[in-house]
This record gives structure tokens, C-alpha cells and sequence, in this order.
């Protein structure tokens, strides 16, 4: 059986480095390395487009730094399709609600992030914080409740949006899928090079990698590293860095910045650590505690959102209470004690969460849309 063409609809795309991002692309390789044909329709940028890539006119959004709003218009080039896919509710999410009833053809939508987890970033106080996230979870109910399928990356995800949206329409959980071709152990060689670069000590090292965003919860990692006997290394950047490079000073720890890394590093960094330390308590999958542990390496994350289910206790990592330094730094110090045992268990498990995985259960919800249309 063919595979169907899909027209996905998306408001962040290349440059920007997300895991939105790296999903909406993976898909894309994975479908058309099948034989199907995928577009992506995305906010105009700095990407040089190629086959298949349509951008639309686009402006800054001026609350976060490297995210563009895309018009919700639909380049003449998509045409026909049988299934549109809808990564986000707004800008040029709305264009594909607009081309699936144009063309008749079922829509699809991933729910990746809360919008609400933003609302820090765009209120004054707490009273327009409380009033801008029940907006925009009505507006989210409204979108999800106009499509035919309803993506989640994971069943923490799927509860959300069923139970604290309220939304009707069917949910499907849907892994991300970790480039298994890519995150893979490095090896020796590859990590000693890897500390060499980057100056960092012989010993444990505990890491995390991704936004420094105030949602994240980074500063009770910061906290945790407090007289911990290994070096906690931070990759990435974001708004929130400033705040934690000035909390590290305060700790008895050596907690290093590395800034931000080229994809291509990433392997070698999470290969490096003997833990990765996730302390966010809203994260909708966790993409990168799934290539952490496909590179051998165990999580010590907060039993919240998706990592409640993305991490298996005893098996990929242990978890501890979020918001809890005290209890976050245990929960490391358990890890690094089981490191090895753990780091088999890891490996193990990289075939289930490959994209590999990923997109044939991805084809199975375009297939049953298509059969109920």
C-alpha cells in the first residue's frame, strides 16, 4: 500500500533548534526515505528551502528570542494532499486548518507544548499569567476539537489534553522518535576528546542540555549539584541562564556552562556523562532524556509530566519529587551508583524509541483517518 502524501503545517522549522523542530524534520527523512511524499509548510527564515519546503511570510515574536509568527496562508506549490498535519494550533497551524477543508482531506494535529507553559514571558503579574493560560488553553480545546486525530508524544500528554482541556477528539500517543543513526555511544576516544575540548575534569560528570528557560525548573539542578561529588555541566542557553550562572556561585559545586552545541556534539556530550539530570516538571516527552539513553547514558529526572512514563525507575534512570533539590541530588547520587547496570538498559531499549518506531505508528493514525473519512 502506497503511503499517503502529507502537507505538515509547522511554526517553528529550520534554523531554530527545537525539539519541535528536530521532530517535524526526522518525520520528514523517515516518510520520504519510505517512498511517501511529506511538505512542510513554516514561517519564513534564514533556511535555504528545498523540494518539498514552503515558507511563508513571517515577523519576529518579540517575547521569544528565534521564534518567528508564520502567516496562515498556504503556498499554491502544497496542492492536493491526503492528510494534513498540524503541528501547531496557531499562525500557520490555522493555514492548515484551512487547506484540509479546501482540499477535503482529514487534519491531523500534535499537541508538543502547552502554550500556557509561556505565559510568564508575555503577563506582568499573576492575575494576567492565570488570564492569559485559560485563554490559551480555550483556544487549544477550540483547535484539537476540529481535527480528526489528536498526536501526543506521550501518555502524560494524552491525559492532558483529555482531561485538563477537555478536548473530544480522539488522542493517539505518538513518540517523537530518537535518531538512533546518530545517538548512538561515541566511545572512549570520543569522550576524552570531548573533555579535552570543552576543559572539563577527570571524574563524574552530571549533565543536562536544552532552553534555559524559568520553566524548566534548572535552578533546583543548580541546587542539587550543592556539594555533589561530580561536575554538573549545563548545555544550551536561554533566557534564564544569567540567573543560573549567578545561582552556581552560591553552591559548593563545580557547575560549568558550556553554552550552546551543534547537533552534531550532542552525541559525544551525552555519551561524556555518567548521568543526565532533568529537573523540568512540564515537559511533554523529553526528547533529550530519550537520546541521552540512547547513548547509554541514564536519566535522574522529576516524576512530572511525560517523565513520569519517559523514565522507567530502576530501568533508564530514577526520579525524584519535583521541585526538590535535596531529593534531586539523591536521585542522582542513585544513579551514578547504578550507572552501569542502568547504561545496559538503556542500550537496550534504543529500537523502541527510534523514529524508526515513531513514523509506523505515525502511518497507522494517517491510515485510520483515512478510513474513517
Amino acid at each position: 500500500m502506497s503511503l499517503p502524501r502529507v502537507a505538515a503545517f509547522t511554526d517553528t522549522y529550520l534554523p531554530t533548534v527545537n525539539g519541535v523542530t528536530y521532530t517535524v524534520r526526522a518525520w520528514r527523512d523517515r516518510w520520504e526515505q519510505l517512498g511517501g511524499r511529506m511538505d512542510v509548510v513554516y514561517p519564513d527564515s534564514d533556511h535555504d528551502p528545498g523540494v518539498g519546503e514552503h515558507p511563508v511570510g513571517s515577523v519576529p515574536f518579540p517575547f521569544y528570542e528565534g521564534f518567528r509568527l508564520g502567516a496562515p496562508t498556504v503556498p499554491d506549490a502544497v496542492g492536493r494532499v491526503d492528510v494534513v498535519h498540524a503541528h501547531t494550533p496557531f499562525g500557520v497551524g490555522l493555514g492548515g486548518l484551512r487547506h484540509a477543508r479546501a482540499v477535503e482531506a482529514p487534519l491531523v494535529a500534535s499537541y508538543h507544548t502547552p502554550s500556557g507553559e509561556y505565559a510568564a514571558y508575555l503577563s506582568v503579574n499573576g492575575t494576567v499569567e492565570r488570564l492569559i493560560r485559560g485563554t490559551a488553553a480555550a483556544y487549544e480545546r477550540w483547535f484539537l476539537d476540529r481535527v480528526a486525530a489528536v498526536v501526543v508524544p506521550s501518555r502524560a500528554t494524552g491525559r492532558h489534553v483529555r482531561e485538563t482541556l477537555g478536548v473530544r477528539t480522539p488522542v493517539e500517543v505518538v513518540q517523537n522518535g530518537v535518531d538512533t543513526d546518530t545517538f548512538r555511544p561515541v566511545g572512549a576516544d570520543h569522550e576524552r576528546a570531548f573533555r579535552e575540548r570543552h576543559d572539563l575534569p577527570a571524574g563524574p560528570l552530571v549533565g543536562y542540555t536544552g532552553r534555559h528557560g524559568y520553566e524548566k525548573d534548572l535552578p533546583v539542578l543548580v541546587e542539587a549539584a550543592d556539594g555533589l561529588d561530580a561536575t554538573v555541566v549545563l548545555a544550551g542557553d536561554g533566557p534564564a541562564r544569567e540567573s543560573l550562572e549567578a545561582a552556581a556561585e552560591d553552591v559548593d559545586a563545580d557547575v560549568r556552562f558550556l553554552g550552546f552545541l551543534p547537533r552534531e556534539e550532542l552525541p559525544a556530550f551525552y555519551s561524556t556523562l555518567d548521568v543526565f539530570a532533568f529537573p523540568s516538571p512540564v515537559e511533554t516527552q523529553g526528547l533529550v532524556a530519550l537520546e541521552a539513553n540512547a547513548c547509554g547514558t541514564p536519566v535522574a529526572g522529576v516524576d512530572a509530566g511525560a517523565l513520569s512514563d519517559t523514565i522507567d525507575e530502576g530501568e533508564n534512570g530514577y526520579t525524584a519529587s519535583a521541585g526538590d533539590p535535596d531529593a534531586l541530588r539523591e536521585t542522582i547520587g542513585r544513579t551514578l551508583a547504578e550507572r552501569d547496570r542502568l547504561r545496559e538498559h538503556c542500550l537496550d531499549r534504543r529500537e523502541e524509541t527510534s523514529v524508526e518506531r515513531a513514523v509506523e505508528t505515525l502511518r497507522a493514525v494517517y491510515e485510520d483517518v483515512l478510513d474513517c473519512a
